[in-house]
């Protein structure tokens, strides 16, 4: 019976520790984000410049919506 006990003490320096809660969230967190942007960016070559394009585009349409007068559509319906 006594055979059994040193094998035991060297199975305790395998033990692996799991992280603090707050740590495995965190990194659950930076890998969720790495994926998401990874998924954006499948098939675009130059995320930057899509990116700029997109702001752009953003601006034209703030720009666009500021001069239009009444602030809705650009249509008006005439009865008569």
């Amino acid at each position: 019976m006594g055979q059994c006990l040193p094998c035991m003490g060297d199975a305790v320096k395998d033990v692996v520790e799991t992280p603090d809660p707050e740590i495995k969230r965190r990194q659950l967190a930076e890998a969720a984000e790495k994926r998401q942007m990874e998924a954006s960016s499948r098939g675009i070559k130059n995320v930057q410049s899509v990116e700029q394009k997109k702001k752009k585009q953003e601006e034209i349409e703030r720009r666009m919506a500021a001069s239009r007068p009444g602030g809705e559509g650009g249509l008006r319906w005439q009865v008569g």
